[in-house]
């Protein structure tokens, strides 16, 4: 197959561009080294299976070019982190939405196959409202906050994506899947955008403070990013994935007071965990939430889907990359 990845030089890009190389897949990598980097995919660079375009999903010409020569897309470019998504507001609806639309219309004059990255995010603030819900479901409700919280533009934007995508199935007959994303972690993501886990790590290996958002007990699922690259091949290759949205990431629940403590056990590290106010972290409009807790039903169902990574194993890897590659600085 020939694939084409957008954010191919990203966190998770990098990873599934690795797995379907040694599958013996052609792949093109396009990315613009917003949030990607080119060192994530350096020991790709001579394969003869495998291309780095530096580019933007925004630009049309470009996006058709490399959608012409390929049989299927992974759709991953995006503006992403928390800390992107609350200081460039316009640029996160404008990649997210219009940059998707480019790769939707490619996808269908040519014929690719594609998967559409969403994200937990579109959920927003369910299970914090109704005492009902202990898990999210795909086809289940959803609610955000006001517009004029920021955070809330992001999910919106990631929403569109999807009624973009279910909208070419149902009117264009495109073979598009979309996969909602879970808190995918583990080698080469960087906690420079806010992401917690790598952000965790890297204090605890530098014996600074840990610092918690909040009062900690918040809980969030983190599924290892080799798990995610899985269940993306597996829907494109399920041929009753097409026209349908999926849940992918992991289960098992933990606060961020107890994710601070067990990164600092199994670092060996003698780092303080410290408690800050979302006020002196974030600029005005933000807000979190409690628990985002998947339900895998429809992706077991569909592609006998199981987590292979416990939190600790994920940790632990993470830790190893960071120590290994001496990014303690980034």
């Amino acid at each position: 197959m020939r694939y084409l990845i957008t954010g191919g030089a990203g966190f998770i890009g990098s990873h599934l561009a690795d797995r379907l190389v040694a599958q013996g897949h052609e792949v093109v990598a396009l990315d613009n080294l917003a949030t990607g980097r080119v060192e994530n995919v350096a020991h790709l660079a001579d394969h003869h299976a495998f291309r780095l375009c530096i580019g933007s999903v925004l630009d049309e010409e470009l996006v058709e070019r490399q959608v012409a020569q390929a049989d299927r897309v992974v759709h991953l470019a995006a503006a992403v982190g928390v800390r992107l998504i609350m200081e460039q507001p316009v640029e996160t609806i404008v990649t997210n939405v219009r940059g998707t639309e480019n790769v939707l219309r490619a996808c269908s004059r040519h014929g690719a196959a594609v998967l559409v990255a969403s994200t937990s995010e579109v959920y927003g603030k369910i299970l914090d409202t109704d005492a009902s819900v202990t898990t999210l479901r795909e086809d289940g409700d959803w609610r955000l906050g006001p517009t004029s919280k920021r955070r809330w533009a992001y999910a919106c934007s990631k929403a569109m994506d999807e009624f973009l995508a279910l909208a070419y199935h149902d009117e264009k007959g495109l073979a598009v899947v979309t996969a909602r994303f879970f808190n995918t972690v583990g080698p080469r993501q960087t906690g420079q955008y806010g992401m917690v886990l790598p952000r965790f790590v890297q204090a605890a290996l530098r014996g600074d403070p840990i610092v918690v958002h909040g009062d900690g007990e918040q809980t969030r699922c983190f599924n290892h990013v080799d798990d995610c690259v899985r269940a993306v091949e597996a829907l494109l290759d399920c041929e009753t994935a097409a026209g349908r949205v999926f849940n992918v990431g992991n289960d098992v629940e933990v606060s961020m007071n107890a994710l601070a403590r067990r990164v600092v056990g199994l670092t060996g590290s003698r780092s303080e965990i410290v408690r800050v106010p979302y006020g002196s972290v974030y600029p005005r409009g933000f807000e979190d939430m409690q628990r985002r807790t998947p339900d895998l039903t429809l992706l077991k169902s569909a592609i006998r889907y199981a987590p292979s990574h416990t939190l600790d194993g994920i940790i632990t890897d993470v830790a190893e990359y960071f120590r290994r590659d001496d990014r303690l600085a980034a």
